[in-house]
């Protein structure tokens, strides 16, 4: 099953701003499709229009070709799993995984065995007969998914579901669902703010910001050649640096940047560079294509270590490399240091004056 969004607008006040304009992409059948951007962005009102939990103002939403903009949740055969579990505390695990197939009168016999089906699924059959209270939060969260898959839904919706666990459950729950994913192919719409999350699992990235979509594609190229500043200081915190445009180059710090065919002379161009395409080396002798910068601060996190640098222009840049390559080199703040920003690559636009 696909999941097409043409053109979907949302207002919650007549007059306000919309939390999603003209919101238009495709999550490809069989394939995780992660929607990112910061808080505020609406990636929780997707989900929700997507669900039927929201009525899009005007738009499509196409499940597997049906347009559902207006179908009921009940009838949209999808599988919900929030953030904060959403499980019922009253009930055992048992209980929790057949709610849903309870309400839709499924025979005692077929509940029994999807139950069983499920927990095993889920590696968690041993806890059957243990409430909600009694379980991790990661455990609990597995339940969760189970409980979304009981129906069996054309499509399975996650909001932030690893969002209330620590970093070694998250990166825990990542790893099972990309297995539990790989075995069952359901098409999955993905909400996230954790860029590692998204890059990590999903086969298709939607990536917004106030409302609308700022780019969409495979997650190595929407991180390879992002659209514009927005997205690439976003998506792994890139750095930015701004020039004018003379004879088809813009001077960087004596490295020279080609200039799109659009760029006129005297025009902005901006490039980006990330952390970690960043080298530096000792300022020794001559340096023809390096610049020279100041180290301002040195911070060290665990195996790697964060270096900002001030360029003599007044630019911030921000390395990120191995402990080993830092430690052999042997700098410290204060000291001047080469910079190898060869790396560098134009948008495609020229930045605005």
């Amino acid at each position: 099953m696909s999941i097409v969004l043409q053109a979907v607008t949302k207002r919650f006040t007549s007059a306000g701003t919309p939390a999603v304009a003209d919101v238009s992409f495709e999550a490809p059948r069989g394939a995780i499709t992660a929607v990112l951007g910061p808080s505020g962005a609406g990636k929780s009102t997707v989900l929700r229009i997507v669900a039927g939990l929201e009525v899009p103002d005007s738009g499509k939403v196409l499940i597997d070709g049906e347009d559902c903009a207006r179908v009921p949740v009940q009838k949209r055969g999808v599988g919900l799993v929030f953030q904060h579990y959403a499980l019922f505390r009253h009930m055992t695990v048992r209980e929790n995984v057949a709610f849903g197939l309870s309400v839709r009168h499924v025979s005692r016999k077929e509940i029994a065995a999807r139950v069983l089906e499920l927990l095993q699924l889920v590696q968690l059959e041993h806890l059957a007969d243990r409430y909600p209270a009694q379980l991790s939060g990661g455990q609990r969260q597995r339940i969760a998914f189970a409980r979304a898959l009981a129906v069996r839904p054309r499509v399975l919706l996650l909001d932030e579901p690893f969002g209330a666990l620590d970093a070694s459950v998250r990166r825990e729950l990542r790893d099972w669902l990309e297995q539990l994913h790989a075995g069952m192919g359901v098409t999955t719409l993905l909400v996230t703010h954790d860029q590692e999350e998204a890059l990590e699992l999903a086969e298709h990235v939607v990536l917004m910001f106030d409302g609308r979509i700022a780019q969409s594609g495979p997650p190595g190229e929407v991180y390879d050649h992002p659209a514009s500043p927005m997205v690439a200081s976003f998506l792994g915190g890139a750095n930015l640096l701004t020039a004018p445009v003379f004879s088809g180059r813009a001077d960087f710090g004596a490295v020279e940047v080609p200039a799109p065919d659009s760029a006129r002379d005297g025009e902005l161009l901006q490039v980006f560079v990330r952390p970690h395409d960043l080298k530096l080396r000792r300022v020794r002798g001559k340096h023809p294509g390096l610049a020279v910068a100041r180290i301002e601060r040195v911070k060290r996190i665990g195996g790697y270590v964060r270096i900002s640098l001030a360029l003599p222009g007044g630019e911030s840049l921000t390395v990120e490399s191995p402990r080993s390559e830092i430690d052999e080199l042997g700098v410290a703040a204060g000291e001047p240091v080469l910079v190898d920003l060869r790396a560098a690559r134009p948008f495609t636009e020229p930045a605005p004056h």
